[in-house]
């Protein structure tokens, strides 16, 4: 029998850590080639480790909610085999996973390290369904997990406290509920230390621990709560900073009378179809920019050269617990608008179950906000890094409207437009808008725009 460290792996688009949100495994447990051992919390999701041995687990080297950095060893196996076998390369490992991922139609792969290797099946990409395939061919299925004595990083209580029906109602991410179901701590009676009082992993470890919350020195005087910063708020933050700071920003607004589309969501609905206001805007969108494709492009700081897209991967942002997310649309401008309706209740739905994969968060070239759910008419909003232009929704307003000569109650949009001035001209911008806005007022209009 030979020991082997599995180390965190790289889970692409360059990500240097990630957060362990959760063992699946526990020390002394047999595990299978494939079988998910791990939920670990990247900047743009939650992805689920698969082991990449058949053996048993020795020890595990990382508690759940601590932040680990690519290459650090995270849990040590016991395999059968000879401890001099040759190991895989790093080219060799990537294209296992690169072949395994196109059969698979995964969109990404990752692959670890271990300290020594071995005769046993190994696999060495490492994100869920990659690398080689088990001898049945299916996937392997998990087993019941039997624990041994609850020690190091793997304790659970001995005797679970049952979970509240009631906890539905409290404010915590689905990884967080999950835990506590798994160690029979009731949300509906802890407080949340997270923001906006979320409640943390730390608060139901607390609780299933039998301790309380830490006190910070002041903290009663000020009222100041902590949160460190990482995950999806980090990330946010500093492709914010970075984009607001490179690129020049311009933004345009346009008001419009959405009535007739409102109208059309509402007769596609009742005839059975999937449309939304958001869907419009979107197909909207793609239409425009073929029109003005200087607003599906990028600037290659690097290679000194304006990039231009042949398609419109279109970025919904999604306002999520973790954070603004915004999955997209590969080739949204080819898609119709039930299509693009259903894709993006679909994507909106993942984000905030944190089920994305991460290249559903990288590869937009053109993102729509609609910052209308929350109440607000208009903003600028920031570009994506890489991307020439945002379009964001104001909220729909009954107002007194021009139409056909006299005044009358309309549904009224505000849309605001945000540009990378050194990509787009202002009136390159005006274009994208107004066509947009035409196609708002009067859906028909699209007629005359293939």
């Amino acid at each position: 029998m030979t020991a082997r460290e599995f180390r965190l792996p790289d889970l692409g688009e360059g990500l240097t850590e990630s957060e362990l949100v959760e063992w699946h495994v526990a020390p002394g447990e047999l595990v299978t080639l494939n079988q998910t051992i791990a939920d670990v919390e990247t900047a743009k999701a939650i992805v689920q480790l698969p082991s990449p041995v058949a053996g048993r687990v020795i020890e595990l080297l990382a508690e759940p909610g601590t932040t680990v950095a690519v290459g650090t060893p995270i849990v040590r196996f016991e395999v059968e085999g000879a401890a001099d076998s040759p190991a895989p390369d790093s080219a060799s490992a990537d294209e296992a996973a690169e072949g395994h991922a196109a059969e698979t139609q995964k969109p990404e792969s990752a692959h670890g390290s271990t300290s020594e290797t071995t005769d046993a099946p190994v696999r060495n990409a490492v994100l869920v369904g990659y690398g080689p395939s088990v001898e049945s061919g299916k996937r392997p299925q998990r087993k019941k997990r039997t624990f041994a004595a609850p020690t190091s990083v793997a304790q659970r209580p001995a005797a679970p406290r049952p979970v509240s029906s009631g906890h539905a109602l409290a404010l915590a991410a689905p990884p967080v509920r999950k835990l506590a179901h798994e160690l029979g701590v009731d949300l509906a009676t802890l407080q949340g230390t997270g923001e906006n009082g979320m409640i943390v992993r730390a608060d139901v470890t607390r609780a299933a621990e039998g301790s309380t919350p830490p006190t910070v020195a002041g903290a009663e005087r000020t009222g100041e709560v902590r949160t460190p910063i990482r995950g999806v708020r980090k990330a946010t933050a500093a492709a914010m900073v970075q984009s607001a700071f490179t690129a020049p920003h311009v933004t345009e607004f346009l008001t419009v009378d959405v009535t007739r589309s409102l109208q059309l969501v509402q007769r596609l609905t009742e005839s059975g179809q999937r449309a939304s206001l958001l869907g419009l805007v979107s197909k909207a969108v793609c239409m425009a920019i073929a029109r003005t494709p200087s607003l599906n492009s990028r600037w290659d700081d690097e290679a000194n050269e304006i990039v231009q897209f042949e398609t419109v991967n279109l970025g919904i942002a999604v306002a999520t617990d973790r954070g603004l997310m915004v999955p997209h649309i590969t080739s949204a401008d080819r898609r119709t608008l039930p299509e693009l309706t259903a894709e993006i209740a679909d994507l909106a739905a993942a984000a905030r179950a944190g089920e994305l994969a991460p290249s559903q968060l990288s590869g937009s070239t053109f993102t729509i906000t609609n910052i209308g759910v929350f109440g607000v008419d208009a903003g600028t909003p920031i570009l994506n890094p890489g991307e020439a232009g945002i379009l964001a929704m104001g909220a729909v307003r009954r107002l007194p409207w021009e139409h056909e000569g006299e005044i009358a109650l309309r549904d009224v949009i505000t849309l605001s437009l945000s540009f990378d001035h050194r990509l787009v001209d202002g009136e390159q911008g005006a274009r994208l808008l107004t066509d947009v806005g035409a196609l708002l007022r009067d859906p028909a209009t699209a007629l005359a725009m293939v």
